[in-house]
């Protein structure tokens, strides 16, 4: 099992400052439903419960509403244990994400090149979660890449897997060509902030 997590460590997850809206969940609700039908669904509910909260994706969470940001985590790590996911599985879980987000469907609209995109992640960050910084720390358009970086917010390393493959999706919307992301920095590898390098 690639993603671990002890009781203590749901717990201090579940207890963290902040929060997250639950258009979030909606995408890893879809995402499952999508793959094993509502039996998946109800066997992810079933995990996040034994973790310590319960909740349905279907019915107690709207999409604009604010949830605890350690629930993010334990949702990923819920469907990485029950499917037995690797990184692969949840980068792709990232990758599909924004397909599916209502929210960035409205900025994709008005914010169609790479550099607006660029320009605005910060700001989509923001809408999405109350804590943590979204840093877009460097683009070249002649070198092809990107650089993006997290600050302040430390969940879980499955957080960073996730974030690696939605962060290669919405590149890869602006320019229409395939990413590669490589995190190069990393809060749980002892760095200071998160840092994804995208390349196409």
């Amino acid at each position: 099992m690639e993603y671990e997590a002890t009781q203590e460590e749901i717990k201090r997850l579940l207890e963290m400052k902040g929060d997250v809206r639950g258009i979030v969940f909606k995408t890893d609700y879809l995402f499952v439903l999508d793959k094993f039908g509502e039996e998946g669904v109800k066997k992810v509910e079933q995990e996040i419960e034994k973790m310590g909260y319960s909740f349905s994706y279907k019915k107690n969470i709207n999409s604009m509403d604010f949830y605890p940001i350690g629930l993010r985590a334990v949702s990923l790590l819920a469907i990485s244990k029950v499917f037995n996911f690797g990184k692969k599985e949840i980068e792709e879980m990232g990758k599909v994400a924004p397909k599916s987000s209502i929210m960035v469907k409205f900025f994709m609209r008005y914010f169609l090149s790479i550099k607006n995109i660029f320009d605005k992640a910060g700001e989509m960050w923001s809408k999405h979660y109350t804590v943590g910084e979204l840093e877009a720390f460097d683009i070249n358009m002649d070198k092809k890449y990107a650089i993006m970086r997290i600050h302040d917010i430390s969940l879980h390393h499955i957080f960073c897997d996730y974030l690696q493959g939605y962060f290669s999706s919405i590149i890869r919307m602006g320019i229409g060509e395939d990413i590669i992301a490589e995190r190069t920095k990393c809060i749980h590898r002892g760095d200071d902030y998160h840092e994804v390098v995208l390349r196409w």
